[in-house]
């Protein structure tokens, strides 16, 4: 008998296809973000147990590591969620509150690294959308307001595990309940898929069309070696070189390093700012920005970085580092919903914000 079998907690039956370990950054990380990420503001409000090892960790956007041997009060040191052994309920839970005012799902990713006699059997996601956290934490592992987003799905020891929804839907969630059948460990939760932003009346009110709260997608690269892309899109400033877009140092005549970010919404840009904050000694040398409308009707992909409508709206501009840099934007009479991120030759950048009207409805 399968577990999904054995529990009487029973979930509605999901179409997902199984996305191989190696396969999962190259199927979600291009197209989505991760909506639980702490760095994004993702947050755990509850669990049923974390004896062994804190839930928040869940959250933690970088790599899981190991550290044989270190030993804590609990037991053994693990970076990610750990509860206690023979839980007596049918699975332990974790609530976490999105970082966006609210996200559609497109995937799930469930990482037991390190885990290997103690890692969860399985797991299963649950959703909602409520204002109220209170009333979310009050439903604890019972029924409540749930609806399922990942039915059960087995897990195994010290690896990556995936699942894309077959049939996304266009439900909003603010909240999910990661559950874990019946106890154990997982390293990191990620929930893939995009934020549905809360925009203002007022389509004239100044925004950050890029930020990720606001729909942002950072799409393709050049090169990430030190710092992925995605970073770029955050809030706040930071806290150290680690969670911005670095590459890798270029030795070619010529070299440039580039991003390309798909905006939240269509919109007329004012400026922009490039912010080398804890970047001192690697800051790029100088910075380009292109922009580009691709409103295409039906159009199932992202542009490329040599697409002809590609237009320049900031020119090359030197940096400094560790700073914010201003800048205008050439174009305001034209709408993009790309702008293509140009370093000179290479470096890091830890924020990109771009600030413009959306188009009116």
């Amino acid at each position: 008998m399968s577990i999904a079998e054995e529990v009487e907690y029973k979930l509605e039956a999901i179409r997902v296809s199984t996305v191989e370990a190696e396969d999962i950054d190259r199927t979600f990380r291009s197209s989505c973000i991760d909506l639980v990420s702490a760095s994004l503001g993702g947050k755990v409000l509850a669990c049923s147990d974390e004896w062994f090892a804190e839930a928040a960790n869940l959250l933690t956007p970088t790599a899981p590591i190991s550290q044989p041997g270190k030993m804590v009060f609990t037991g053994a040191w693990y970076d990610g969620w750990e509860t206690r052994r023979h839980n007596s309920e049918p699975f332990d839970w974790v609530v976490i509150r999105l970082g966006v005012a609210s996200g559609r799902v497109s995937g799930i990713e469930v990482d037991t690294a390190f885990f290997t006699g103690n890692y969860a059997p399985a797991i299963s996601v649950e959703g909602c959308f409520s204002a109220d956290d209170d009333e979310v934490v009050s439903w604890k592992g019972g029924r409540g307001g749930w609806e399922t987003i990942l039915g059960i799905q087995e897990c195994g020891p010290s690896r990556r595990f995936g699942w894309k929804l077959d049939e996304p839907t266009e439900k909003q969630y603010t909240h999910v309940r990661l559950n874990m059948y019946a106890d154990g460990g997982i390293a990191r939760f990620r929930l893939f898929g995009h934020a549905v932003p809360v925009f203002p009346d007022d389509k004239t009110a100044m925004l950050d069309l890029a930020a990720a709260q606001n729909g942002g997608v950072a799409v393709s690269c050049s090169d990430q070696h030190f710092g992925t892309k995605d970073n770029l899109l955050l809030p706040g400033r930071g806290k150290d070189m680690g969670d911005g877009w670095e590459t890798k140092r270029s030795r070619g005549k010529g070299h440039v390093d580039w991003t390309i970010v798909k905006l939240g919404a269509a919109g007329h840009v004012d400026r922009f700012v490039v912010d080398t904050a804890h970047f001192r000694g690697n800051f790029p040398q100088q910075v380009s920005i292109q922009a580009l409308d691709f409103r295409q009707a039906g159009a199932s992909y992202e542009p490329a970085v040599d697409d002809e409508g590609w237009r320049e709206v900031v020119p090359p501009t030197k940096m400094g580092p560790d700073r914010e840099h201003d800048l205008d934007c050439a174009v305001r009479d034209a709408a993009f919903t790309h702008v293509k991120l140009v370093m000179i030759p290479d470096g890091g950048v830890k924020r990109l914000r771009v600030f413009g009207r959306r188009l009116g409805a």
